[in-house]
């Protein structure tokens, strides 16, 4: 036939993008670890510094967001704080599941700007773990943290984000597989070092 070297070229021009669209998230992420773009936080729970610098102070702001259609509602209750480097701070949040029924929520942090991110460590955050909330619950959570005496000199403003994802379906099917789950940090954070 005549469009046979058409249809040809066509579908190899389709898996070439299928392709390319599955090589974007690695090499995504080994730009941001090269630029420090992303600011992913590690998972791990950090501990207390032993110094602290009293001759520097940074803002520390925080903010949330829920993914599509979680029904969730995360609030600092303090819009920002001014902290020492090394000092340890608490912020107050308070959470509310939104919906009518029993819901899983999973919180992944971020700093911006990116190559700051390994400069804040926490030693408790409601991220580490998944939140259980009953329909209309509404819970609060203590943020401790503290922001590394490294920090470079020129950063003086830090952003701490939460996005909120709904994943009682993946609980409800892990529980259905008897297999154990992995939180949506977790497997961001798999990620991360697999491609690290």
């Amino acid at each position: 036939m005549m469009h046979t070297p058409l249809l040809k070229k066509l579908v190899l021009a389709v898996l070439g993008m299928f392709a390319f669209a599955f090589a974007l998230v690695p090499l995504y992420d080994v730009f941001c670890d090269i630029t420090g773009l992303n600011g992913k936080m590690d998972l791990v729970v950090a501990e207390q510094s032993s110094e602290i610098d009293k001759s520097r102070k940074v803002d520390v702001s925080f903010t949330t967001h829920a993914k599509s259609s979680a029904p969730f509602s995360v609030k600092a209750q303090q819009y920002s704080v001014t902290v020492q480097p090394g000092k340890l701070s608490e912020v107050e949040f308070v959470a509310q599941n939104l919906s009518d029924k029993a819901r899983v929520m999973q919180a992944i942090p971020s700093v911006s700007p990116g190559q700051a991110a390994k400069y804040l460590h926490k030693l408790a955050c409601f991220c580490f773990d998944q939140q259980s909330l009953d329909a209309h619950q509404t819970m609060k959570f203590t943020l401790r943290f503290y922001v590394d005496t490294e920090l470079p000199a020129d950063v003086q403003e830090l952003t701490l984000s939460y996005t909120l994802y709904d994943i009682t379906s993946n609980t409800a099917q892990a529980q259905n597989n008897s297999t154990p789950l992995l939180s949506v940090a977790e497997h961001t954070y798999l990620r991360g070092q697999n491609n690290g």
